[in-house]
């Protein structure tokens, strides 16, 4: 057993390093995209450029006003993200810990929308908006983000709100503290696996919306950055190199995100398989 154990961690160790290399090229060979010019890039894909300058970062502020999509999407992301976590946590809570007739219903309900792809209704969606006034408003991406976001995050909330100790909160009902105060004090702060797991897969899944703002954005001050990249590419042609710089930028708040976050969506995972 000892020899076969002290032959397995190698094995291991080269398996992760392969799938750690596999999945992590692509972002490298970005990267090194985004110095290149594009006749370089077709010219030398893979390689590496001939030299290293910002010329194509700066061409992409040029061309396109990327500080204002910056700033639009971190915007809806954001928002979405806050107000996802907020709703779903009191809808959540209250279906794992009050229990009524209704609460099965209330929670198929909620599942219900992982099951339906809501593209399917965009043209109603769209009259909704336009009869609202929210066409080329932020509130229209905030909003359907919202609801995309919903199902998914009430279940895995549900879940760990089902397996936190009910002793705490009668605790801290004892001391005093009402249902609000028992979640914000008591049961969030302990549920920072499932939180870190629903803000990454919310915020990745606002930022990386197309379809939506394509729809509901017209306005190119409104526009985020999947939508305002399109400007870059011609009809004939297309600024790889600037769209490529626009790609590593686009990707740093993602990466940032998952750093900090990393170790709680890690656990929340892990959790949510044992459970």
């Amino acid at each position: 057993m000892k020899n076969s154990s002290m032959w397995s961690k190698p094995f291991y160790y080269v398996l992760v390093f392969a799938v750690a290399t596999i999945s992590l090229y692509p972002i490298f060979l970005m990267f090194l995209s985004s110095f290149k010019t594009s006749a370089e890039i077709f010219k030398n894909p893979l390689g590496l450029p001939t030299h290293f300058s910002l010329d194509t970062y700066r061409t992409l502020l040029g061309k396109v006003p990327f500080d204002q999509y910056f700033i639009n999407s971190v915007i809806v992301s954001v928002t979405s993200v806050v107000l996802v976590v907020i709703f779903c946590s009191l809808a959540a809570y209250y279906i794992a810990r009050f229990k009524f007739s209704w609460n099965n219903a209330i929670f198929f309900i909620f599942l219900l929308g992982m099951m339906i792809p809501i593209k399917l209704g965009i043209v109603p969606l769209f009259i909704l908006m336009r009869d609202l006034g929210l066409i080329n408003s932020l509130w229209s991406l905030i909003f359907m983000n919202i609801a995309t976001g919903t199902p998914l995050t009430v279940l895995i909330l549900t879940g760990f709100f089902k397996t936190m100790p009910i002793e705490l909160e009668e605790a801290a009902r004892m001391d005093g503290a009402g249902n609000l105060r028992v979640l914000w004090s008591v049961l969030l702060p302990l549920m920072r696996p499932a939180l870190g797991t629903v803000v990454i897969v919310n915020f990745i899944a606002a930022w990386n919306d197309f379809f939506f703002p394509l729809i509901f954005i017209t306005e190119k001050a409104k526009m985020t950055i999947p939508v305002g990249m399109l400007s870059l590419f011609g009809e004939h042609s297309a600024d790889w190199g600037s769209l490529f710089a626009g790609l590593t930028l686009a990707s740093l708040p993602m990466m940032i995100l998952f750093f900090v976050a990393s170790k709680q969506f890690m656990e929340g995972l892990t959790a949510g398989a044992v459970k």
